[in-house]
């Protein structure tokens, strides 16, 4: 579906489609210039290694990742990538707040996710509470807040996020045969 892609293009050579992304760090101490951003740039990374166009921003935990969501989806982006505010503690609300956006979940994501973090031998990995699901077109998936955390999750998203893509905006499943 050409009008779900921008072309990539390497000095006027077709690259094929590019993903529009945004991450999203939610945390804090980061917002606030207490610490810096350091999970936000490894998901900018990959991101980008899996063929995405990504812009980044950084928001505090609770209505903010909200009002960042709803931003995202009003601006055309393909995929949103969160990271932090999926744990335990009371301010860790970006789930809820995802929720709140999302109109599916697509919960084999996260629950892939979370298997791989576990298999990897973080068994702290099976607290997380991120989400995946769509709003209306657009891709959204929580990842935890630690650079690997985003690794692991990424190792997980990347094969598939091209064909979640698609589907989102109503592509037929490759035929075999």
């Amino acid at each position: 579906m050409s009008d779900a892609w921008s072309e990539a293009t390497d000095g006027g050579m077709a690259q094929g489609p590019v993903i529009r992304a945004l991450a999203i760090t939610i945390s804090n101490r980061a917002s606030a210039g207490v610490y810096e951003d350091k999970s936000g740039p490894v998901l900018v990374n990959l991101l980008a290694e899996a063929g995405c166009a990504v812009d980044s921003q950084v928001v505090p935990d609770g209505d903010p990742v909200e009002q960042a969501l709803l931003d995202g989806v009003a601006s055309g982006y393909q995929v949103i990538v969160t990271t932090g505010g999926t744990g335990l503690t009371p301010g860790d609300r970006t789930p809820e707040m995802t929720r709140k956006v999302m109109d599916r979940e697509i919960p084999g994501i996260a629950e892939a996710i979370r298997a791989a973090g576990v298999a990897a031998g973080i068994p702290s990995a099976m607290l997380s509470r991120g989400l995946a699901g769509l709003a209306g077109e657009v891709l959204i998936v929580n990842l935890p807040g630690s650079a690997g955390g985003v690794e692991d999750g990424m190792r997980v998203l990347t094969p598939v996020l091209t064909h979640a893509v698609d589907q989102a905006r109503g592509g037929d499943h490759p035929r075999s045969g």
